[in-house]
Order: structure tokens, then C-alpha cells, then sequence
């Protein structure tokens, strides 16, 4: 038997792989995605959709805006964390801050975030002195943080209300209770076995070893996902249409549900995945509301951060790699000429200079005497 599943192992690895086990599934997630919505959007009028974003009161609309400054805020520790658990101090808030956003946002709008974002890490931990084995490690722990506050959320959701979840895995809510029961009881066993022992918090090897943070300050690893996930599905709740009416933990479970599934297909901004999700999880709402919803959400969540983003780094990169050199350049052509230079002033001419330097006549023998 243990032959025999060595050697389906051997040739999954050989034919199959991962990564292309990776692929087909994100393609199929896409695809069933984007039939859905088609689907989904036969017979929708426009107007409708323009009408109700009319009818969305702009304190709504701003107060979503401030939780998705104050989900990004909190984004901004994902990197800090992560920087502080494997030993890099030196390295400032405010340049954590700038990976972590730029990172996120440019990575996720383009899709294939880990590859993304973990060359945009590089980049600007590179001047600092990181290593790529040392960004690895924040993209780990950083994905850790993010996985860590979705199970809490989610479990603690689903257990609540499970029926939440029905309309988008057509599980029972009994089944949807188990499974929150097992996300839950997933970590607390990951806090039990990191309280066992330090030796079982480092993992890797051959030169790629990362130390996971204690318990304790894994605790302030899941509030801080936690509370991201809670400013983003407030920003939703916010900006949902008043009737049928919604309570907050069963949108912050659909919302959840659909982010994942964006975040597995890693098609570009989850475009058509996280909005078939939400329009099939949702079916009580109309769907010329619901698009008017997405649509808010997504300019204040993915659009403007995007346009934020582009235009830092634009800026960042030219500033480094033209205004610098630019600037280094004329430094040195200024003293160079500074040093070459010498002013006319003080050069004395050669005659002077002679009849100075002239020796005095020596006396005779006879003057001596």
C-alpha cells in the first residue's frame, strides 16, 4: 500500500504538479465565475443601476470611505509584524507601510498577488538590506495574518449564523456549523501547539527558516486581521441597500466567502468572481441595487487605492533612478570644478616669484676678518 501511494505521489509530481493543479483550478473558478454572472446580469437595466447609485446617500458612501482608509491603516502592520517577528528593526514603520500598501493593492489588481506583490516587497526592502529568502518570509507571515483573522472571522460567522453561508456552498446550516466549529478548533490547536514548545515554532531549512511569533503575539497577529476584515465589511454593510434589510455578521460572512473565492482565482482584482459570489449569495436584493453596491465598492476599494498606489511608486522610481543620479552627477562636476579651478588671483608670476627666491651676495674673506 505505502509503494503503491509513493508511487501516485511520484507521478502527480511528474505529470500533474501543483502548480498546474493550481492553474486549472483558478481558471475554473473563473470560468464558473463569470457564467454565473452572465447569467446573473441577463435582463438587467441600466438605468436602474444608475438610478440607485443616485439613491445612495453620500454619508454612507463617505463613512465607507473612512473604513477603507481604516482597513488600509491596519494593512499597513501585516508588513510591520512581519518585519519585527524575524529580527529586521531597522527597518521604519513608514517604509513597512509603503510595502505593505503598494504591495497589496497593486498586486491584487493585477492578479497573481504572491508573485506580484512579492516583487514589489523586494523592491523597496532591497535598499534596506533584505534578502528575497527575507521578503519570503514576510510574504508568509504576512499571508499567515491574513489567514489567521479570515478563520476567526469566518468561524466565529458561520457558527452564528450558518445559514449565511448556504446560499453560496448549498451546505445545510447544520454542515456550515461544523465546518465553523473546525476553523475554530483549527486555532485553537495551532495556539496549543505553539505554547508546547519554541523549538516547534521554527520551520524550513537548508538556509529558509522562519520562527513563528509566541502565542501571545500571535494573538495580536489575528486582531490585527480581525480588525481589517472588520473594516472592510463594515465598508460593505454601509454601502447595502436598506431594504430587504441584512444583519452585519451574516454580509460580513458572504463577504468573507467571496473574498477567498476572488483570492483563488486570482483573476485581477477578482473581477467577476467576488461579484458573481456576493449577486448569487445574496438573491434577496435586487440586482440593479446590488450592482450600484459593487460598483461604490469597488471604485472606494480597489480603483482609488490602485491609482494611490501607481502614482507612488511612479513617483518613487523616478525619483530614484533620475532626480538621485541626476542630482549625484552635478554634485561631482562641482567639485571637480571647484578643484581644478584654481582662482587667477592667487598665482604670483614666474618673474616675482624669481626675484624673491634670489640668493644674497656672499661677503669676501676680507669682511669676515
Amino acid at each position: 500500500m505505502h509503494g503503491l501511494l509513493t508511487t501516485l505521489v511520484r507521478g502527480f509530481n511528474k505529470w500533474i504538479g501543483w502548480k498546474r493543479l493550481g492553474v486549472a483550478a483558478s481558471l475554473l473558478i473563473i470560468a464558473f465565475a463569470i457564467t454565473t454572472l452572465v447569467r446573473t446580469l441577463r435582463g438587467v437595466d441600466t438605468s436602474v443601476i444608475l438610478t440607485a447609485l443616485t439613491e445612495l446617500p453620500p454619508y454612507r458612501i463617505g463613512l465607507a470611505a473612512l473604513c477603507v482608509v481604516g482597513a488600509f491603516c491596519t494593512l499597513t502592520f501585516y508588513d510591520f509584524f512581519a518585519l519585527r517577528t524575524i529580527g529586521k528593526k531597522h527597518v521604519p514603520y513608514r517604509i513597512a507601510s509603503l510595502s505593505s500598501f503598494t504591495s497589496y493593492t497593486i498586486g491584487h489588481n493585477i492578479g497573481a498577488t504572491m508573485f506580484t506583490g512579492g516583487a514589489i516587497r523586494f523592491r523597496i526592502y532591497s535598499d534596506y538590506g533584505l534578502s528575497a529568502i527575507d521578503v519570503a518570509k514576510i510574504c508568509f507571515l504576512s499571508g499567515l495574518t491574513f489567514w489567521l483573522g479570515n478563520l476567526v472571522v469566518l468561524g466565529v460567522g458561520m457558527f452564528w449564523h450558518p445559514w449565511a453561508a448556504s446560499a453560496m456552498d448549498l451546505l445545510p446550516p447544520s454542515v456550515n456549523r461544523l465546518i465553523a466549529l473546525g476553523c475554530l478548533g483549527g486555532i485553537a490547536a495551532y495556539f496549543v501547539w505553539l505554547v508546547t514548545g519554541k523549538n516547534r515554532r521554527e520551520l524550513g531549512q537548508h538556509g529558509w527558516k522562519v520562527v513563528l511569533p509566541s502565542a501571545r503575539l500571535t494573538l495580536l497577529q489575528v486582531l490585527i486581521g480581525v480588525v481589517d476584515l472588520g473594516f472592510c465589511s463594515t465598508a460593505m454593510y454601509l454601502l447595502m441597500p436598506a431594504q430587504p434589510g441584512i444583519d452585519f455578521i451574516s454580509l460580513a460572512v458572504v463577504f468573507i466567502l467571496a473574498t477567498l473565492l476572488g483570492f483563488a482565482s486570482h483573476a485581477p482584482g477578482s473581477l467577476g468572481v467576488f461579484d458573481a459570489a456576493m449577486l448569487v449569495a445574496l438573491p434577496e436584493f435586487g440586482r440593479e441595487e446590488m450592482l450600484a453596491t459593487l460598483l461604490v465598492f469597488r471604485i472606494l476599494y480597489f480603483v482609488i487605492p490602485f491609482g494611490i498606489s501607481i502614482s507612488i511608486m511612479g513617483t518613487r522610481e523616478l525619483w530614484l533612478n533620475v532626480v538621485l543620479p541626476w542630482q549625484e552627477r552635478r554634485r561631482l562636476n562641482d567639485a571637480y570644478s571647484n578643484s581644478v579651478a584654481v582662482p587667477l588671483q592667487s598665482r604670483q608670476p614666474t618673474h616675482q616669484v624669481k626675484r624673491q627666491q634670489s640668493p644674497q651676495p656672499v661677503k669676501s674673506r676680507q669682511s669676515r676678518r
